[in-house]
This record gives C-alpha cells, sequence and structure tokens, in this order.
C-alpha cells in the first residue's frame, strides 16, 4: 500500500510537471527530466522532515521518521531510469558528466540507494533519533556525494 502511495505522489507530480511545459506532446528526453525532477522533489519532501528531527527543530516522531525514511528508501530505487540517454534538455540541474560517467554515477546511485535502505530498516525499530542520526549522516552523505559531483549549483 505504502509504495503504491509513493508511486501514485510521483505519478502525480510527473503529469503536473509536463503539464508546466507547455503545449505539446513532450519529447522522450522531456518526459525523462520531468520523471527524475518529479522523484528527486518527493524525496526532497520525505527527507526535509526527517532532517528536522535530526537536527532537533521538529520533534521526533518515531511512526513519521519510520514512514518517510521507507519512501526514500523506495523513491530511491526510481530516478536513474529518468537518466536516458540526452536527457539533458530544458530546465535541468543535471551536468553532462552523468552521461560521461554514467557508470560512476550508477555507482553513485546505488550507494543512495543502499544507505536509504539501511535507514528504513534502521527506523523500523528506532525509538530515538539518537540512534538514527549516524545512518542518516551516511543518506546525506550519499546525496552529496552525488549532487558534488553531477549536479550543477
Amino acid at each position: 500500500m505504502k509504495r503504491q502511495t509513493a508511486l501514485s505522489c510521483a505519478a502525480v507530480l510527473f503529469a503536473v510537471t509536463a503539464v508546466a511545459h507547455g503545449a505539446g506532446e513532450p519529447t522522450p528526453a522531456e518526459r525523462a527530466v520531468g520523471y527524475r525532477q518529479s522523484v528527486f522533489h518527493v524525496i526532497a519532501g520525505n527527507f526535509g522532515p526527517m532532517a528536522g528531527m535530526v537536527k532537533g527543530e521538529i520533534p521526533f516522531d518515531a511512526k513519521a521518521f519510520a514512514l518517510r525514511a521507507e519512501r526514500v528508501a523506495f523513491l530511491s530505487t526510481l530516478p536513474l531510469e529518468g537518466f536516458i540517454p540526452d536527457s539533458r534538455v530544458g530546465k535541468t540541474d543535471a551536468k553532462q558528466e552523468i552521461w560521461d560517467n554514467m557508470d560512476d554515477f550508477k555507482a553513485k546511485m546505488e550507494s543512495f540507494q543502499t544507505e536509504a535502505g539501511k535507514l528504513a530498516e534502521a527506523a523500523k525499530t528506532a525509538s530515538a533519533i539518537d540512534a538514527l542520526k549516524p545512518q542518516f549522516g551516511k543518506v546525506g552523505q550519499a546525496c552529496k556525494d552525488c549532487h558534488d559531483k553531477y549536479k550543477e549549483d
């Protein structure tokens, strides 16, 4: 059920992104950009509240944290399919280096998936935020590693 919710969110955001790009049928590259941007947007929407809990900016809610961690773990498996050849079109922060170094990019995405999965597992049984901070940091570092090399500022 939770996967269906995550997929529904991604589909809605994809549809909204496609409509926002204007009239006419989008190209496969434009669809790929909209897809990956939508997924990353949903990831950020779930990662942000967890970061707030880790930083002590919002109260820790174990159930909410676990749900968001599960979503991020699932969503982390989706963006790569949006990086099809020649999909650095339109408004995108993706650097050309992604396609020039696809094996390294895939390895970084797989690291993100692995670390996000570990966070989701840890969050299932954690009753205190301190138990989750180290793994949350690893997920954040996996994001940063990819962003530093492959995302425009």
